[in-house]
């Protein structure tokens, strides 16, 4: 794929698909839920179908309906043992949480991936489980495939206080716990996305939720039976950030875009870019699932550089990426601290934004786990072939590069299927030059 200059910018009302992290859970949790759940604006990305195929290999019956998928639950123990291994693609979010959720099971199953997820660490949420609560869990030498052992898991009333790395390990213990009799407690030292809190308050769930002033505890009284609710997926504050920032470092520009979630938990990237100088103006702010939504406006803007801590990480570890690109077209340097949990996502992202960024004669470097990016340094443009290793945000945040300096050539552009099939069409549609070869 090449992604060539613009010069018109990027504008009119551009249509975000649903929340990719809401998306997943909007699967699993109604799936071990009583009752019918028709979920609306469900995202349909590799990933998410993944979670959806793996759930009717568990024996959940789910439909799709014009607009609409309708899941069918049957209550926490009414998942049946698999006839085959679950594949689940390119999808972290599906392989920690499902790890958690099967861990609680009667039955043995088996988790596969493709090449990256094979490679990614699941240790993180694999040894929490066993030595909290006694699963029994085999890793590749830490990585899929996963064989999870049928065991009777056991609470941890006194608290399980890991250091949480990310939300998707806080939901794997999560899931397991609502199978377990007895109190579960968690201690969350860090913030990360509440997406699963949220959805199982709303289904009945006895969780309970108290933020102290520097940690978060998580309680659940395992074994109460969920009940369905509908639910109206927002549309993903992720997937927006790449037309957010097309818009702004693109000269003509302007943007609207509706229903986008805006939880408190992940809304590092609109916090960062106002930093930088951003014009954004969010309105008709309302919830929506108990999560907050708002439409926003953006315009061109003269953007500065800035300096992020590693607090802010914690709410945006997944825009850097883009906030990268945004960083790259100020007038002065930035410094963004702490991104130690890019090295471990779908590739090391850390050393992919350096890379091409130099590549592309934008000057950047990585210090420990700091990003530096100075656009003031010119470099000799070595490359404009991006390498992607597979990862999704590093397409679509290159690609939005691209439309800045142009003649930006992307591998691997089938990654973006992962997580936004129409990222090129609405990207073109709303003014962007994106050829796919």
């Amino acid at each position: 794929m090449r992604s060539e200059k613009i010069n018109l910018g990027i504008n009119g009302e551009i249509n975000i698909p649903g929340d990719k992290s809401i998306s997943h859970r909007s699967i699993i949790i109604p799936s071990i839920s009583n009752g019918i759940c028709e979920i609306t604006n469900l995202l349909k990305s590799e990933d998410v179908m993944h979670t959806l195929n793996a759930f009717k290999l568990l024996g959940v019956k789910i439909e799709e309906d014009k607009n609409k998928f309708i899941v069918y639950g049957n209550g926490l123990n009414s998942l049946k043992k698999p006839n085959k291994e679950i594949y689940l693609g390119n999808s972290g979010t599906s392989a920690r949480l499902l790890i958690g959720l099967l861990a609680a099971q009667k039955f043995n199953s088996i988790l596969t991936g493709d090449k990256s997820l094979s490679s990614r660490p699941m240790k993180r949420i694999a040894e929490p489980l066993e030595k909290e609560m006694g699963a029994i869990i085999k890793t590749n030498n830490g990585s899929l495939p996963i064989e999870i052992v049928a065991t009777n898991l056991v609470n941890n009333e006194k608290g399980i206080n890991i250091e949480i790395p990310s939300a998707q390990i806080k939901s794997g213990i999560i899931l397991a716990a609502l199978n377990i009799a007895g109190v579960t407690k968690i201690i969350e030292n860090n913030v990360t996305r509440d997406h699963t809190e949220i959805m199982l308050q709303s289904f009945d769930s006895d969780i309970e939720i108290i933020n102290k002033a520097s940690f978060k505890e998580i309680i659940i009284k395992g074994k109460k039976e969920l009940v369905s609710k509908n639910i109206e997926v927002p549309s993903d504050l992720s997937s927006s950030a790449f037309y957010i920032v097309a818009a702004l470092i693109n000269p003509n520009s302007k943007i609207i875009l509706k229903n986008i979630n805006i939880n408190p938990t992940r809304d590092g990237i609109l916090k960062a870019l106002k930093i930088m100088g951003a014009n954004i103006s969010f309105f008709n702010q309302r919830k929506i699932n108990n999560e907050n939504v708002s439409d926003i406006i953006v315009k061109s803007s003269k953007l500065k550089g800035c300096e992020l801590d590693e607090n802010i990480a914690k709410l945006m570890i997944d825009e850097y990426p883009i906030l990268s690109i945004a960083a790259s077209f100020a007038d002065s340097p930035s410094l963004f601290k702490g991104l130690s949990e890019l090295r471990v996502k779908e590739s090391n992202r850390l050393e992919l934004i350096r890379l091409n960024l130099n590549n592309c004669g934008i000057y950047s470097e990585v210090k420990g786990d700091d990003l530096y990016i100075d656009p003031t340094k010119k470099l000799e443009v070595k490359s404009k072939v991006i390498k992607t290793n597979f990862d999704h945000r590093i397409a679509m945040s290159f690609s939005v590069l691209g439309s800045k300096i142009g003649n930006i050539t992307i591998e691997e552009p089938e990654s973006i299927n992962t997580s936004f099939p129409k990222f090129i069409e609405i990207f073109n549609n709303a003014g962007g030059n994106l050829i796919e070869k």
